[in-house]
């Protein structure tokens, strides 16, 4: 057994391997902005006062709202999981 990474080859159906959730809320914010992003996704890390930072925070130790924010990001880029 190795101790190496899954390389990409290992998740070939999985869009979202190798793009970061920074990377992703950044994408996001820069086409829908906050307030689109928290009538899509109703959560207050979107509504009062929205960072990438405080967002990140939330989503990483929130797993059904990093569900949602991944199946936007999917439904931008007319990829579906």
């Amino acid at each position: 057994m190795s101790d190496k990474a899954p390389s990409k080859q290992e998740q070939p159906n999985n869009p979202l391997h190798g793009v970061k959730l920074v990377d992703i809320l950044e994408e996001l914010v820069a086409t829908y902005g906050w307030k689109e992003m928290s009538e899509r996704v109703n959560i207050n890390c979107f509504k009062s006062d929205p960072s990438i930072k405080s967002s990140l925070k939330f989503l990483r130790r929130t797993p059904w709202a990093r569900e949602k924010v991944e199946q936007m990001y999917l439904y931008m880029n007319g990829r579906k999981k």
